[in-house]
């Protein structure tokens, strides 16, 4: 059967002699991985299979000589493997990132060694990953994780529902939260002064319930882990009256959702996602909740609505008379 006229022929068509330029450039920068830069076996694997289907697609389009390739080629050999045009699967945007990676490299390669004079491959950008919606967890498992935030009436356990409160209560990240002082605090207006990336600052409320808890916290708790250390302005402190790190305000919340018996990874984000993804299922307005969580572009924010959509759908299921099929 032979092929339409002007039709690009598949990569199964494609001769594969071996000896054309591109080929013999391809033998060589995988020679170079194996040998001078000592790549594992599995990753130079990866190589020869990306670089394989670059160097067909190439073929295809007669293209036997890498001195000949612009970046315009390289740029219709992103959009084939993203479409499967050239005949082979479709790629996902992190395979064709990784594919792309490859093709730079191999670029790279040929003109330090001298035998491109420029360089098609060094201005094209892998694709972007789409970005993973935020994860968020329900009002329910929150409030069951903040029940089982620690031992009642001890310092600690004090400690811990207050940090877990204001985490939920304000969307506070986790840095923000322990980097706070005394001196953020104003508990009679119930607000709290947050410094986020690039050290910006923002006052934001954090409810009654988390008022409550750093109160108690404040008065019953605190001082008896204070007096074992040297006098710091943290809000939050660990058992020797330290700065409460990082690392152990996760492992707080990391034990309160063992004891909950949650399902799944439930991280500190999880609770700013949270808090997020509720004020949005409540009716709160994005750029309200842009503020609240101290995003310097609304986009950022915007990704919570999208994950308030499986509620829409339940509320558009239920109440719109054609929803359903009949």
């Amino acid at each position: 059967m032979t092929s339409a006229p002007g039709a690009r022929p598949s990569i199964a068509k494609t001769a594969r002699a071996g000896n054309t330029a591109v080929e013999k450039a391809l033998t060589g920068y995988l020679d170079h991985l194996a040998v001078e830069r000592g790549l594992a076996t599995n990753t130079l694997g990866a190589y020869r299979r990306d670089l394989r289907r670059y160097v067909d697609f190439l073929l295809s389009h007669r293209l036997a000589d890498p001195a000949a390739v612009s970046e315009a080629d390289v740029m219709n050999f992103l959009a084939a493997i993203r479409t499967g045009e050239d005949g082979a699967a479709i790629l996902s945007a992190s395979s064709a990132a990784r594919t792309v990676v490859a093709v730079r490299g191999f670029h790279r390669f040929l003109l330090l060694e001298g035998l491109t004079a420029t360089d098609p491959a060094g201005q094209v950008q892998p694709p972007s990953a789409p970005k993973r919606l935020p994860k968020a967890i329900s009002l329910d498992a929150v409030e069951r994780v903040l029940s089982a935030a620690g031992p009642p009436e001890t310092p600690t356990g004090l400690r811990d529902r207050a940090l877990l409160e204001l985490l939920y209560g304000c969307g506070a990240r986790i840095s923000e939260a322990v980097g706070c002082a005394i001196d953020d605090l104003d508990l009679q207006s119930g607000l709290v002064r947050l410094r986020g990336k690039g050290d910006k600052e923002r006052i934001v409320p954090i409810g009654s319930y988390a008022v409550t808890a750093v109160e108690a916290y404040l008065v019953r708790g605190r001082p008896a882990l204070a007096q074992r250390g040297k006098g710091s302005p943290a809000i939050f402190l660990n058992a020797r009256g330290g700065p409460l790190s990082r690392q152990s305000a996760w492992a707080v919340l990391a034990g309160a959702a063992d004891r909950a018996e949650l399902s799944g990874k439930v991280s500190p984000h999880t609770l700013r996602h949270s808090f997020a993804t509720h004020l949005l299922e409540g009716g709160a307005d994005v750029r309200v909740v842009q503020e609240l969580l101290g995003h310097a572009s609304v986009t950022t924010t915007q990704l919570y609505t999208r994950v308030t959509a499986d509620t829409l759908r339940e509320v558009y299921v239920a109440a719109h008379p054609r929803a359903l099929q009949a």
